[in-house]
């Protein structure tokens, strides 16, 4: 239900993570002069001639990036089930933080791989977003679930 304001975080993080799966998130110059750019479908390495050579997989990235929205907005669509949807969001924390933890491993292998410096690092800052909307609709799924077993309790 949207009028919920849970309902409202969890439908932030799935807009923020279908925005997140275009393009390349983060990217990094090496010496060279190639441009490395780490994207949910591998790691791309762009030469100075503009030719693009895929240089490894990221399956450790895809995964999470995969399961955050289709948790999100299953979790969504659960709003009866309050304990099920705490539970749900448990996993839904537990896997943007598996993400976070697999890029910034990625990204350190990078940049000692490579010998590279970060060029443009502002779209990991969505995974943060996604895990504190996340948060808050924790928060919220918990505080509707002590209000009805307070008016149960009531009855």
């Amino acid at each position: 239900m949207i009028q919920r304001i849970q309902s409202f975080y969890l439908l932030l993080t799935t807009v923020l993570s279908i925005l997140f799966l275009k393009g390349a998130y983060l990217t990094f110059f090496d010496n060279s002069g190639s441009h490395i750019e780490l994207m949910l479908t591998g790691l791309y390495k762009l030469n100075v001639t503009g030719e693009s050579v895929r240089t490894g997989g990221t399956l450790e990235i895809f995964i999470p990036a995969i399961l955050i929205p289709s948790i999100s907005i299953i979790t969504i669509f659960l709003f009866k089930k309050r304990d099920i949807q705490i539970n749900l969001t448990r996993i839904l924390i537990l896997i943007i933080s598996v993400f976070l933890v697999a890029s910034i491993a990625r990204s350190s292998v990078i940049l000692s791989k490579y010998d590279a410096t970060p060029d443009s690092w502002y779209k990991i800052a969505t995974p943060l977003l996604q895990l504190l909307f996340s948060i808050l609709a924790l928060r919220g799924i918990k505080k509707d679930n002590d209000l009805v077993k307070s008016y149960d309790r009531l009855r």
